[in-house]
């Protein structure tokens, strides 16, 4: 039986998601896996911080956040701040999940790099760090003896970095190609409905898969660092957001939708990267697509990622509507993997 101390660095959609999902996973664990484990440390933005080296109770602070309360009342220790946090808490794995920046990966970089240090396994849904510090924090993480894992990075909970990792070895990606943001599948869809953009848009946000300021995904942003991730982790080859050629979908109008439905076609936001000895060209854009493409049917916030290598010809992956439970799932399997 394996027993490990978790510290959650985040507690939003996303970890309030997981801490649901190891509560009602938690008979299972041991169960299946031999796993058993402790909450000893909580960090919000909004919430405050909850420290406690026993054990703190997931139900009471699921409670207590989800009615705008603080966790502080939970805490054995006075926290200042996230760098106190993982200093202080007793863990044997960091669950990073903090909000994501495009442009340096920080402060979540700082956080893992310092959870490897301690000698923690460090998972994350953060795409920043994956991008930015992918091989330093691999280092690390071999160097400390521990895991640096990040499936729900790209496509939620969809086995994208495993899948290459363990079932495809010895398979060299050439290129890749698919609809890796949402958001904007999901405006498009609206679109093509009879919505405006905007009016897409204000949907989307009314439903929590927009931020109140939409240029992230409208700008394609999100969809190329995500192009990046997966271009360092499976091509290795280092590739920053900024590198991508990107265009995002203002320019979609009401005309572009019915022009491409005249045609039998249509507007996806479409991700595409191809190795070229040891470059690579990369880029997001928006694409009218035919009926025979994959990504033809892909609807609403699904997404589609088809995966060119020296051995297989095509192999596509579709993950259907997801949402924060999907990505926890990303976090629980990457926290099976790195302990068991």
């Amino acid at each position: 039986m394996t027993h490990s101390r978790l510290a959650l660095l985040g507690f939003g959609n996303v970890g309030r998601a997981f801490a649901r999902l190891l509560i009602r996973k938690e008979v299972e664990l041991r169960d299946k896996y031999g796993i058993t484990f402790t909450v000893t440390g909580i960090a919000t933005g909004r919430h405050g911080i909850a420290v406690d080296h026993e054990g703190i109770n997931l139900k009471t602070a699921l409670e207590l956040a989800e009615n705008g309360q603080t966790l502080a009342a939970l805490s054995r220790l006075p926290i200042r701040d996230s760098l106190d946090f993982i200093h202080s808490v007793s863990a044997d794995v960091l669950f990073e999940n903090s909000p994501v920046n495009h442009h340096t990966g920080e402060p979540a970089a700082t956080h893992l790099r310092l959870a490897l240090e301690r000698g923690m396994h460090a998972i994350t849904a953060n795409k920043g760090p994956v991008v930015h510090a992918y091989h330093q924090l691999t280092d690390l993480a071999r160097k400390m003896e521990r895991k640096f894992y990040f499936e729900s990075t790209v496509m939620d909970g969809a086995p994208i970095f495993s899948l290459f990792r363990s079932a495809l070895p010895g398979a060299q990606l050439k290129s890749l190609r698919g609809i890796l943001n949402s958001t904007t599948n999901l405006i498009i869809s609206r679109m093509e409905a009879g919505e405006t953009f905007e009016q897409a848009v204000k949907y989307a946000q009314a439903i929590g898969i927009a931020e109140t300021d939409p240029s992230a995904d409208v700008e394609g942003w999100d969809a190329a660092i995500k192009v990046a991730a997966l271009v360092t982790v499976l091509m290795d080859i280092p590739l920053k957001p900024q590198e991508v050629e990107r265009q995002g979908i203002r320019c979609i109008t009401p005309a572009y939708i019915a022009e491409a439905r005249a045609q039998g076609k249509r507007w996806k936001l479409v991700c595409t990267a191809r190795r070229e000895g040891n470059t690579v060209s990369a880029r997001v854009a928006p694409e009218m697509v035919a009926p025979d493409s994959p990504m033809f049917s892909v609807e609403g916030t699904s997404s589609i990622v088809e995966f060119e290598t020296d051995t297989l010809t095509s192999l596509s992956i579709v993950e259907g509507n997801p949402g924060p439970e999907t990505t926890a799932y990303g976090l629980l399997a990457d926290f099976i993997n790195a302990v068991r």
